[in-house]
């Protein structure tokens, strides 16, 4: 999935002469917590948060600081081609919670942490109604496929797959499947030599 799918194209922007004062009232207004600074151009500039500002609000008022002061000169961005897990890696390595998007310098989007949230929830279908199995299944070739199939086989419609990402010699799956009873399927797989760590109707 590439983020121009999941980005806010044409986001609200400030200037560098925009005030704190001005930036916070706008985050307030529109319940935003980022704002990208462009120049008139749509050239991205800088980058601020509400913490930011707040954080600066005080200091403003009794000495010289500014807008371009507080906010981030060289942000961290990505490209609206670019795959939605560079996005995620970024704001988790990083621990921020928002990416201006640029083309060629220009500011096209912004993505947050929540539209990756977003995303994933949607992915793993969990707001849907659903059952879940949660299996170990080691590295030993075919056990991955004889699980799938065990599950397809005994009323089990996968909806999504999640896995821990663990480099070990067994790992946990986690099967959504659409809503269904799960407990012939745990005896199946326990059957044939599964540990089902948990099974949810």
């Amino acid at each position: 999935m590439k983020i121009n799918s999941l980005m806010i194209p044409n986001p609200i922007t400030i200037n560098e002469t925009t005030t704190i004062t001005e930036a916070i009232e706008c985050m307030k207004v529109n319940s935003i917590r980022h704002l990208p600074v462009v120049s008139s151009g749509g050239q991205l500039r800088g980058f601020v948060t509400l913490a930011d500002l707040k954080q600066g609000l005080i200091p403003s008022m009794v000495s010289e600081v500014s807008l371009a002061d507080l906010m981030i000169k060289s942000p961290i961005t990505v490209g609206p081609d670019d795959d939605i897990e560079i996005a995620a890696q970024l704001i988790y390595k990083h621990k921020i919670s928002g990416i201006p998007v640029v083309q060629k310098g220009s500011l096209v989007g912004i993505i947050t942490e929540t539209d990756i949230l977003r995303s994933f929830i949607d992915m793993m279908g969990i707001l849907t109604a659903s059952s879940r199995i949660d299996v170990v299944i080691n590295e030993k070739p075919g056990s991955f496929k004889q699980a799938i199939d065990l599950i397809n086989k005994n009323g089990g419609d996968i909806i999504s797959i999640g896995m821990t990402g663990q480099q070990t010699s067994k790992k946990i799956y986690y099967f959504r499947l659409s809503s269904c009873k799960t407990d012939v399927i745990k005896s199946v797989l326990e059957d044939a030599g599964f540990d089902v760590l948990d099974a949810t109707d």
